[in-house]
Parts: structure tokens; C-alpha cells; sequence
């Protein structure tokens, strides 16, 4: 158990928390949430003792562990391999089985474990890192923004890596759907204080979003019965006979606490602009190629047509070549064969890894989103900067005094300040928090236009993607259809690989686990199938006697009105005695197809968070 007391802790002007704690009991997997700049790294670093609260105390039992990745390389190893060894317990520094599990887990190759550590690019020194702090057997992770540095297919190792952990471990991420996948708990910041609830990221925000509601509806209650008191005091406070009543509404008002009213919450706010476009083809890509090395094609004779509101996402391991043909696709490279055709009347805008590098860091804000548009004038530019979360004077100033997660804001802005009919987005979640990644999500679901996009998020795959680019086998072939059937019909190799080597007994179990998840799922989908089936017939049923019900009813309205030209009392009668039948007959089918859609939709998702279940154990 860890328990955070009472602490307070600011930086100059800026208090972050204010006289507020938690408890991490044993067993708790815990995701902390809170927007960036809000102190989540920082109570990490309390944890660890690098930091230290300005009041109140984190009290950690004697001899519990902790492991927390270094963002410093420090190697003292000529491989890869046997600096991960160096994680070990000192009783299992000879488990080298151990450490190959974990780092082939993480995406290293035989090959990159064999290598010297300083030769592994920065990101791989950083999943050393990590791999080194997962074998060491801590009583707590602490993990901070590991998604940053893992590609896909390592974040699903990860993942599952994390819902077998036995120990606790508390992890910052802005990837929401691999935090609700491993945390039994989350623990948010806000308003300088820290709530805990059990379940995940969506049920918090719920919580929240109810207790905001009932503290505002007390609120405002609590200022009618005031203003009541205060006008009661004014128009008797002259009455000798009432002053006995006067006086003690004055003590009253005295002693009732007054709520102050809730600071507004900033929240990235923004949509993409698009422009017209008639024309159906945004882009062909025909044949396209491209290699660094003529031996080694990053990819080959790839062909795809980009539609007006396609949404593509670029898929695959790091380093295969999924930014470089974005490059390509954006103009930036030229490819080695093949070509690129952008339609004459779209527009395209370019969303990098790199691109901060290509902000002016003597612009302003402001400044910097308008050199995007020559024809937007100040106030458009300050707009976009306000959506940013660049409000007042923050939107003045320097670039160069911006965090990293800032300097994204502006390039986010940048793309906004232009209307345009194609999006090619690299990696747009790097250094967005929680709730900035779901205002992009839905900024881009909104946007009028068609979006490739290179992602790890499979929150966003799942959420948006209706085709696919998918980086694996040495190459890239289009997959046509959502991620869920990608993971159904093909998925990872290196999944099936290491799901078809039985290294151990528990490989083995894992293995027969995923067997029976996957006959399980498919006895769920055909339950699905046979439970709904008869209810979407007669949802068909009733629809279809609702229309035949409308048409009699029309043609009795006819009747009454051909009738009421010639005067023909009789008819119309006669006409008039079917309406009231036919309307209540159209009233009740409505009353019936509500019912079946209700129920069939409680039942599908019933059956949906079966599913879910399911492809969480697998």
C-alpha cells in the first residue's frame, strides 16, 4: 500500500496539487489521468523521491519496490541482451529466458539483442529501458507515457504483459483504450485534487461530469435561498417585532458556507476545415515505391485510390516505412517507381513527426498559425489559437518557449488555418493528453473531407479506420475493411509467430486459452445472430405495416376530401369511421417497433460487451 497524504505542490504561481492524497492498495492497477501540465509526471517523481511535495507526505512501506524507467541511457554492457539481464533479481541474474521474452515482447529482433545498447536508436534505447524495469519483479511500475516509444505490436504485448502483472503499477498514457484495457482503477487530477474511482476512464468521467451537475444545482439553490434571506433582512429590518427573526437569518447567512462558482475547464475544442470538392478520386497512388537501399523496398508496387471521405489508416511496427509513405504521399519524397496523382482541384495539408522542427521559434503563436494561410487575417488567426488552448496572452507568445505538447497544439492549428479536402495526419495523438486525443478523434470523424492517417492508437483504428495500409512481411498491401475484421482474418504475424512456438507449459495454456476465446467468440456471434434474427424480423414486420397502415390512411383522407367537394355526407362518413381505426392501428405498431428496437439494441449490446470481453482475454 502507498499512501499519498495530504500533500500540496506548485511551481512558482502555478499549484498543481492542493492538500489532497490517495491510497494504492495491494492489487490496485491504476491509470492517472489529468490534463498535460497538471502534475502527473510530477507525482511520479514524488513516488520515487526526486521530487518533494511543498506539504503533506507519500508514505511507502519499508522494503517495497519500485520500478521507474530511466529516461537517461545508462548502459554498462557490451549487448543488448545482457543489459537487460542487469534488470534482473540477484538471484535470477541466469533467467536470460526471462529478458529475451520480454525484449522480443518489446520488438527487438535476435539480431538487436546481440548488438552493442549505443547502437539502438533512441527509441529502442528506450524500450531497453523499459524491458530492463518489467524483468526486475518491482512491487510497483510506474509507467509514464510508455505508448511514446512502442509501436503497435509491442503495445499489445505490452497490454497483455500488463493485465497478468501481479504486483500494482500505475501508468500515465494518452491512449484510452489501452488504459481501460489493463487498469482496475483510475485515478484523475482535477482541480488540484485527486479522485479515485474503480473501473475505467469512461466511468471517471462520468463520475465527474454527475458530481460537477449536483455541486452546481446545490449552487444555485443554495443562491436562491440566500438572495430569499438577504430580501427578507432588507424589508425587515426596520420592524421592531420581527427583529428576534431578522437577527437570526443574519446569523444564518453568516454561517452558510458560500460554493463559489466552478472555474471553466479548457478543452481542445477544434474541427478541420474542408473545402468543396466535386470530384471523386482525392488521390491515386498507382504502383508506388520507395527504399533507402536498393535491396531493402520499404515497400513495392503498392496501388490505393484515396475517395473524398476514405479514412486509411497506416499501420505496422516502427521503422517499416509507415512516415515515409506518408513523405510520399504529401510530395516531400519522390518515389522510386510508380507515382502519386493529387487531384487538380483538392487540397492537401501535411501533419509530421518532424514538423515542429519547422516552426520559427521567434514567431508567436498567432503568427505562426496565420504564416499558414496568407489570407488570414488576425482575428481568424487568434480564433484558431483559442481552440488550441491558446487563449489571451498565452496566444503571443515565442514558439520557442513552448513545451513539446504545445508546439503540437500550433502544428494542429496550422492545420486547421486552411480549408482542405485531404488530411495526412503522422501520428497526431504524440504529446495530446486523454481528453485532447478524443476532440481529435471526433474532429476527425466530423471533418468533410478524406484522411490517411499513421497511427499506434488502436482506440482511434478502431474508431475510424474503414481501410487499412498495413506494414508487415517486409511490405505494405491495402486491407480493405475495419481493424476488427483485419484482426479476425489476418493479424499480427508476429503474434501468430510467437503464438505458434511453445516455449513453456504457460505458452502452452496461453495458447489453448486462445483456442477456447476464439470458439467462444464464435459461439457468441452465432448466439448474435440466432437471438436477433427474429427480432430485426419483426422490427421488418412492423415497419412494412406501418407504411401499409399510412397509405389506407392516406387514401381515407382522400376519400373525405373528394367526398366533402361533392357534399356527399354519406361518404364522408363512412370515410371518417376508418380514420380513428387506422390511426390507433399506426399509433400501436409504433408503440410495438419502439419496444423491438429497444430490445434489440439492449440485446446487441449485451452481446457486443461479451465480445469485448472475449478479444480483451485474447
Amino acid at each position: 500500500m502507498i499512501i499519498v497524504d495530504n500533500i500540496s505542490k506548485g511551481f512558482g504561481a502555478q499549484e498543481l496539487f492542493a492538500g489532497t492524497g490517495f491510497r494504492l492498495n495491494a492489487g490496485e492497477r491504476v491509470g492517472l489521468i489529468g490534463r498535460n501540465g497538471h502534475g502527473k509526471t510530477t507525482l511520479l517523481r514524488m513516488i520515487i523521491g526526486e521530487e518533494r511535495p511543498d506539504s503533506g507526505s507519500i508514505v511507502i512501506p519499508r522494503g517495497y519496490s519500485i520500478g521507474y524507467v530511466d529516461q537517461e541511457p545508462r548502459f554498462g554492457e557490451d549487448t543488448v541482451l545482457s543489459e537487460g539481464c542487469r534488470g534482473l533479481p540477484p538471484a535470477e541474474r541466469d533467467h536470460r529466458w526471462k529478458v529475451e521474452k520480454v525484449l522480443a515482447g518489446l520488438g527487438f529482433t535476435a539480431g538487436q539483442m546481440q548488438s552493442h545498447p549505443s547502437l539502438l536508436s533512441s527509441g529502442f534505447q528506450a524500450r531497453l529501458n523499459l524491458g530492463k524495469v518489467l524483468v526486475q519483479g518491482a512491487d510497483l511500475l510506474l509507467l509514464d507515457e510508455p505508448n511514446n516509444y512502442l509501436d503497435i505490436t509491442s503495445i499489445r504485448w505490452l497490454e497483455r504483459f500488463l493485465r497478468g502483472w501481479k504486483g500494482e503499477f500505475i501508468l500515465i498514457t494518452h491512449d484510452r483504450g489501452f488504459m481501460d484495457g489493463v487498469v482496475t482503477h483510475v485515478v484523475g487530477i482535477h482541480r488540484r485534487t485527486f479522485r479515485k474511482i474503480r473501473g475505467d476512464t469512461g466511468k471517471y468521467y462520468s463520475q465527474i461530469a454527475m458530481d460537477e451537475e449536483v455541486y452546481e444545482k446545490t449552487r444555485l439553490n443554495d443562491e436562491r435561498k440566500r438572495r430569499q434571506t438577504e430580501e427578507f433582512i432588507n424589508r425587515f429590518r426596520a420592524k421592531a417585532r420581527l427583529a428576534g427573526l431578522v437577527q437570526s437569518r443574519v446569523k444564518a447567512l453568516e454561517k452558510q458556507q458560500r460554493l463559489e462558482k466552478l472555474e471553466q475547464e479548457k478543452d481542445l475544442d477544434f474541427s478541420f476545415r474542408s473545402r468543396p470538392f466535386n470530384g471523386k478520386p482525392v488521390m491515386h497512388a498507382r504502383g508506388i515505391s520507395f527504399a533507402w537501399e536498393r535491396s531493402a523496398p520499404l515497400f513495392a508496387d503498392l496501388s490505393f485510390t484515396v475517395g473524398p471521405s476514405d479514412r486509411i489508416c497506416v499501420i505496422g511496427p516502427n521503422g517499416k516505412g509507415k512516415t515515409t509513405l506518408l513523405k510520399v504521399l504529401a510530395g516531400q519524397l519522390a518515389p522510386g517507381e510508380g507515382d502519386v496523382a493529387v487531384n487538380a482541384t483538392a487540397e492537401v495539408s501535411y501533419y509530421g513527426q518532424s514538423a515542429v522542427e519547422d516552426l520559427s521559434p521567434e514567431r508567436t503563436v498567432v503568427e505562426e498559425i496565420a504564416s499558414a494561410a496568407p489570407s488570414m487575417d488576425q482575428q481568424q488567426a487568434r480564433n484558431i489559437a483559442g481552440t488550441m488552448m491558446f487563449e489571451g496572452d498565452d496566444a503571443l507568445k515565442k514558439i520557442r518557449v513552448l513545451s513539446g505538447g504545445e508546439k503540437s497544439r500550433v502544428m494542429l492549428g496550422k492545420v486547421i488555418a486552411t480549408p482542405v479536402n485531404l488530411l495526412l495526419l503522422d501520428e497526431p495523438t504524440n504529446h495530446l493528453d486523454l481528453e485532447s486525443c478524443d476532440a481529435l478523434l471526433e474532429a476527425i470523424a466530423d471533418f468533410d473531407g478524406a484522411v490517411v492517417m499513421v497511427t499506434h492508437n488502436e482506440m482511434l483504428i478502431h474508431g475510424l479506420a474503414d481501410r487499412l495500409i498495413v506494414f508487415q512481411g517486409g511490405g505494405a498491401r491495402l486491407y480493405e475493411g475495419s481493424y476488427r475484421d483485419f484482426l479476425e482474418t489476418r493479424g499480427w504475424e508476429e503474434e501468430r509467430e510467437s503464438a505458434e512456438v511453445p516455449a513453456d507449459e504457460e505458452a502452452t495454456g496461453r495458447r489453448q486459452d486462445r483456442r477456447a476465446a476464439k470458439r467462444m467468440r464464435a459461439g457468441i456471434v452465432n448466439e448474435r445472430s440466432r437471438t436477433l434474427a427474429p427480432l430485426k424480423k419483426r422490427i421488418d414486420e412492423l415497419e412494412r405495416s406501418i407504411v401499409g397502415y399510412e397509405k389506407e390512411l392516406e387514401k381515407l383522407h382522400e376519400e373525405i376530401e373528394a367526398a366533402s367537394r361533392q357534399g356527399d355526407g354519406a361518404r364522408i362518413a363512412e370515410a371518417s369511421r376508418g380514420v380513428g381505426p387506422c390511426e390507433q392501428s399506426i399509433a400501436q405498431c409504433f408503440e410495438k417497433l419502439e419496444a423491438a428496437h429497444d430490445e434489440y439494441e439492449r440485446l446487441n449490446r449485451e452481446f457486443e460487451e461479451r465480445l469485448d470481453a472475449v478479444d480483451r482475454e485474447r
